[in-house]
């Protein structure tokens, strides 16, 4: 059951200290201010997530973004309003944690951080003290991100740096470079934070804003301090390995019994926000890991990153396991997981209540938010979830073979001012007819405009909107230069005739069909 709606009226402003970053710093848009919400650690607890509902509707226009990044947005937000929302939003814990300008959630973590046997180390425990420690570092850019991955052969999302186990002991370090990411050292789970720091502070001071805008020299500069780091440290790591799951009749490798994690009731600390009486990393270990052992077939393989097959012994390739589950329902033996997809990451208040609902139908406590730009969901084995799965249709993609989930896209005309096209309108009809692309595990973005906010990278198909037409980039990304532009019926055209072609010479430019210059001249 619903929530009562928070319909309180609060006159006075709150200070510039506990508002939301996104309304200390308001983003204008198209349709008002843009409002950003950086749940700690991904994870939003039932109450916060009424609480951003609550908020969309009362002080925005009702409509949110789910971003890559795992985090919220909350559209259509004024001047008079602001202050109201920043205020409940603070009141629920969802309130800034630093006030110079520098990222509100530095770290990324896979949706099933904490729960998932195949992590080697306590991968919440680590980011959140990587956040803890990077909160002193003056200067650092407000998009910097940094991925903790606990799994081995895991693809990981574009980042600048990369922090990726190695064994339950030790992690990878690698930083963002033009051509992908460059290892530049390793070191125990323990002194991860510090070495972070010092390389965080080094990029810092080079005034870049993301690590892949490094030169060369700046970039051996940053891995010279990073190394020195880590010279004379081998401390041994405070994080623990992690067990088999004790619900699965797994032990220990010496044969030890595993003492039960928790129960069903504890509560998952949410990190990040000062005074909320939250423990130390080195005592969440109960509370966070309450691992279940889920089949590899469970997670369904998407398309993999550019560059992130891994060569193998002999000369094998594997696909790496995918860093978020795919949207549907995965079974596991003592749990039950829903991922939901929010179509091109745009949901309504509306729908993120009915979300909430659904997750107390099935006995999850926590909402945990995933950079495919959904939600998941845990649930006990015997919850309802087939039922609250098929209510949910409606507003989220619940199958992993939806097209949509294929297709990123920007907010566009008119919800953005530098958007010139309706993208949402038209990757919905660009997904339709993408399906049989789709389900060969190919890519499409279509951006309003060249910064490509929705997917900075490449993608099969990319289309930049401009004039209202689109600029068609074939493998590339929002910043490259288009083959050709043509309008959206001329692009659901060639898509039809991709599937028995191929999609390079379905968008191939030519004298009969493409219109480069607007002018009813051939390119």
């Amino acid at each position: 059951m619903s929530a009562p709606a928070h319909r309180r009226v609060l006159p006075e402003a709150p200070s510039r200290r506990g508002w939301c970053p996104g309304l200390a710093r308001p983003m204008p848009t198209g349709d008002g201010l843009l409002a950003r919400v950086h749940p700690p650690l991904g994870m939003l607890s039932l109450p916060q997530a009424r609480a951003v509902a609550q908020g969309a509707r009362l002080y925005g226009n009702g409509h949110l973004d789910l971003t890559a990044r795992a985090n919220l947005q909350i559209r259509g937000v004024t001047e008079a309003s602001s202050a109201l929302l920043a205020r409940l939003l603070t009141e629920a814990g969802l309130g800034d944690s630093r006030a110079d300008g520098g990222p509100q959630r530095l770290t990324l973590t896979q949706p099933l951080a904490g729960q998932d046997p195949a992590e080697l180390f306590d991968v919440p425990a680590l980011a959140q003290a990587i956040e803890t420690a990077a909160l002193a570092i003056p200067r650092l850019p407000a998009k910097t991100l940094v991925v903790v991955e606990g799994r081995l052969d895991a693809a990981a999302p574009d980042a600048d740096c990369l922090v990726a186990a190695r064994d339950a002991a030790r992690v990878e370090i690698s930083i963002a470079a033009a051509d992908g990411m460059q290892t530049v050292t390793d070191c125990t789970t323990t002194d991860a934070p510090d070495v972070l720091t010092m390389l965080l502070t080094a990029f810092a001071r080079t005034g870049r804003r993301r690590m892949r805008d490094l030169s060369e020299d700046e970039r051996a500069a940053l891995a010279g301090a990073s190394v020195s780091s880590t010279q004379g440290q081998d401390r041994q790591s405070g994080f623990p390995a992690r067990p088999p799951s004790p619900r699965c009749g797994g032990g220990w490798p010496d044969g030890r019994p595993l003492r039960q994690q928790g129960s069903d009731q504890d509560e998952v600390p949410q990190e990040g926000n000062p005074g909320s009486g939250r423990g130390a990393p080195s005592t969440q270990h109960d509370a966070l890991v309450r691992a279940v052992a889920p089949p590899a077939r469970d997670f369904v393989p998407t398309r993999p990153p550019l560059g992130a097959t891994r060569p193998r012994k002999g000369g094998r390739e594997t696909r790496p396991v995918p860093f978020a589950p795919a949207a549907g329902l995965l079974a596991r033996p003592d749990h039950e997981i829903l991922a939901l997809d929010a179509p091109f990451g745009r949901c309504t208040a509306d729908a993120l209540d009915r979300v909430v609902s659904a997750a107390e139908a099935v006995g999850a406590d926590t909402i945990r938010l995933s950079p495919t730009r959904g939600f998941v969901l845990l649930a006990p084995a015997d919850a309802p979830v087939a039922a609250v799965l098929a209510d949910l249709a409606a507003d989220v993609i619940v199958t992993p073979d939806d097209p949509r989930r294929c297709v990123d896209a920007c907010t566009g005309a008119p919800g953005c001012a530098s958007g010139s096209t309706s993208t949402l309108t038209d990757a919905a009809r660009l997904a339709a007819r993408f399906q049989p692309l789709a389900a060969a595990g190919y890519t499409a973005h279509v951006s309003g405009c060249a910064k490509g906010c929705a997917r900075p990278g490449p993608a099969d198909l990319t289309l930049v909107g401009t004039h209202g037409r689109y600029g068609i980039v074939i493998g590339g990304g929002p910043g490259d230069e288009p083959a050709l532009h043509l309008p959206i019926e001329a692009v659901l055209d060639r898509l039809g005739r991709a599937k028995t072609v191929g999609l390079s010479a379905a968008f191939t430019p030519d004298t009969t069909r493409a219109d480069d210059r607007g002018d009813g001249r051939p390119a």
